[in-house]
C-alpha cells in the first residue's frame, strides 16, 4: 500500500507541474462532395455505447518546422488539404449521426448523414513539454489525454459533433497527430486504413507542384454496409429514447502502461507454447496472449476455482462467405473467448493456455457470426464495457498487424504511438506493432493499481518484456 501511495504522490506532483495545453486554432475540413446517407450495420449499432477510438503518433520535429510560420505553412496547411482529399474517399467521417424515432410502435434508428455537415474538426494546439516527458514515465502520463478531442462522451452523444476530430499538438521538440474517430462508424482496421490513406495522400501532395486532386490511393474504402439476407436497412431498435439502452457510470482509477516485446522474445514464447502443446499451429500472438492471460490472472490472485475469461475482438471480414474485403469500411468484429479456472490456467503452463486461445480463434467462422447476428437482431443491445469485463476477465483489442508506423507526414517515421482514454477499464489490453518492426509487439495494458504493481513483480511476465528506448530513434 505504501508503494501505491508513493506512486499517487508522484502522479499528483507531476500533474501540478505539468503545463496546460493551449488550443491555438480550430476549423472544420470538408470533402469536395459528401451529400450521402449511410445506414449502420448491427456491428456498428452495438458500438453506440462505447467511446471514440483515439490514437496519436508522436514525431520528432524537423528543423524546417521550428519557426511558427513554417509550422503552419509546411505542416498544418498541407495536413488540412490532404485531409480534405482523404475525406472525399472516407465521406462518412465528414457526416453526423442522425436519429429517427417513432412512438407507436417504439422504433429508434441511427444513421450517418453527410448532407450539409460541417465536416471533420481540425485542431492546432501547443504544449510546453518534450517527447521525453511523454515517453520516459513508467505509466502513460495523464497529459496524453489532452492530445485528443472528445474527452468523455459516448459515440451516441455526438449527433451534433464531428465523427472525426484531428488534433495536431506542437511540443517543444515534437509533434503529435491525434485522431479521434466515432467507433460506431468504424473499427480499428478502418481507422488505420483512413490514417494510412491520409498519409499516402499527404506525401503525394507534398511531392506534387500543382497539388492535383486525383491522387490515387492503394486501398479504396468500401462503404456499402453488409446486412444479412433477412435484414433490410435501416435497423430499428425497439426503444423510444436513448436512455433505455445507454447507461453511464464512473470509472475507477486505473494504471495504464506500455509493455514492449521484441521479435526474439515473442519467438521464444511461440516455440515454448508449441513445444508444450506438441503442435506447430499456435501463432506468435496467441502465445503472447497466453502469457498475458496467465500473468494477469496470477497478479489478481483469484481463488483456485474462480473462472477466468480471455476475450479477443477478432476481425470477421475474411471469415464471412463470401469474404468481405479488407477495405470494408465500418465495424466487422466478433468477440471470441476462452475460459479456465485459475487452477487450470496456472497449473498447465503457457502451451495449454495458448492452445485454448488457438481453438477459440479457429472456431470462429461465418456460421458462428451469423448465429450471433441473428440473436442480436432478435434482441438488440449495445456493448457496455463495464458489464463486458468482469474482475476476472481480459479483453484484448487492436492488432499487431496494423500499419501504424507506415504513416508519415513529412517528419519521418513516428517515434511512438499512444492511445486515448477510451474504454480504459480493468483488464483492457490494446495490442499494436512495435516501432522496431520485425514482428515485435507493444501492449497497452490497463489494470487496477495494485494489480499492475503485482504484474510488474511477476517474473515470468517481466522476463519476456523487452524495454526499448524510443528516444534513441
Amino acid at each position: 500500500m505504501s508503494c501505491f501511495r508513493t506512486q499517487q504522490k508522484k502522479e499528483k506532483e507531476s500533474k501540478m507541474s505539468t503545463p496546460a495545453i493551449r488550443r491555438i486554432s480550430e476549423c472544420f475540413v470538408k470533402p469536395r462532395s459528401s451529400n450521402k446517407i449511410c445506414n449502420l450495420a448491427h456491428w456498428d449499432i452495438a458500438m453506440l455505447y462505447t467511446n471514440y477510438m483515439k490514437g496519436c503518433l508522436l514525431f520528432k520535429k524537423p528543423a524546417t518546422l521550428i519557426h511558427e510560420h513554417n509550422f503552419k505553412q509546411n505542416l498544418l496547411e498541407k495536413l488540412k488539404t490532404s485531409l480534405s482529399l482523404t475525406l472525399s474517399h472516407f465521406y462518412p467521417l465528414s457526416g453526423r449521426l442522425l436519429t429517427h424515432k417513432t412512438q407507436n410502435p417504439p422504433s429508434y434508428t441511427v444513421s450517418i448523414h453527410c448532407n450539409n455537415s460541417d465536416g471533420a474538426r481540425f485542431i492546432h494546439a501547443t504544449l510546453d513539454i518534450t517527447i521525453a516527458d511523454i515517453l520516459s514515465p513508467r505509466d502513460v502520463p495523464p497529459i496524453v489525454q489532452s492530445f485528443f478531442d472528445h474527452p468523455k462522451p459516448l459515440n451516441h452523444d455526438h449527433h451534433t459533433m464531428p465523427l472525426l476530430s484531428i488534433q495536431v499538438t506542437e511540443l517543444v521538440d515534437g509533434v503529435s497527430i491525434g485522431c479521434s474517430m466515432n467507433h460506431a462508424v468504424a473499427d480499428g482496421i478502418s481507422y488505420w486504413n483512413f490514417f494510412n490513406t491520409w498519409s499516402q495522400i499527404f506525401q503525394a501532395q507534398s511531392q506534387s507542384e500543382n497539388h492535383a486532386y486525383d491522387v490515387p490511393i492503394s486501398r479504396q474504402p468500401i462503404h456499402d454496409r453488409w446486412f444479412p439476407n433477412n435484414c433490410r436497412p435501416p435497423i430499428s431498435l425497439p426503444y423510444k429514447e436513448h436512455d433505455e439502452f445507454i447507461e453511464r457510470s464512473e470509472k475507477p482509477l486505473m494504471r495504464c502502461r506500455i509493455f514492449q516485446f521484441s521479435a526474439e522474445s515473442i519467438a521464444k514464447l511461440k516455440a515454448k507454447a508449441n513445444s508444450e502443446s506438441n503442435t506447430t499451429v499456435i501463432s506468435s500472438f496467441q502465445s503472447l496472449s497466453a502469457l498475458v492471460w496467465r500473468s494477469i490472472t496470477r497478479a489478481r490472485s483469484p481463488p483456485s476455482d474462480q473462472k477466468t475469461t480471455f476475450r479477443l475482438a477478432a476481425d470477421c471480414r475474411s471469415r464471412m462467405k463470401p469474404p468481405l474485403a479488407e477495405e470494408y469500411f465500418g465495424n466487422c468484429l466478433h468477440v471470441v473467448s476462452a475460459e479456465a479456472t485459475t487452477k487450470e490456467l496456472l497449473k498447465n503452463g503457457i502451451g495449454w493456455a495458448a492452445r485454448k486461445l488457438h481453438v477459440a480463434v479457429t472456431d470462429l467462422n461465418d456460421r458462428v457470426v451469423l448465429e450471433s447476428m441473428e440473436g442480436w437482431l432478435n434482441s438488440p443491445f449495445t456493448i457496455q464495457m463495464g458489464r463486458f469485463i468482469d474482475p476476472y476477465s481480459l479483453l484484448v483489442v487492436g492488432s499487431p498487424r496494423f500499419n501504424m508506423y507506415g504513416c508519415e507526414f513529412g517528419m519521418g517515421k513516428a517515434v511512438a504511438s499512444r492511445s486515448g482514454s477510451a474504454n480504459k477499464l480493468d483488464g483492457k489490453v490494446l495490442s499494436y506493432p512495435g516501432r522496431e518492426g520485425g514482428g515485435s509487439i507493444d501492449l497497452d495494458i490497463c489494470l487496477l493499481p495494485h494489480t499492475m504493481s503485482a504484474l510488474e513483480s511477476d517474473e515470468e511476465f517481466m522476463n519476456a518484456v523487452t524495454e526499448f528506448d524510443p528516444l534513441l530513434f
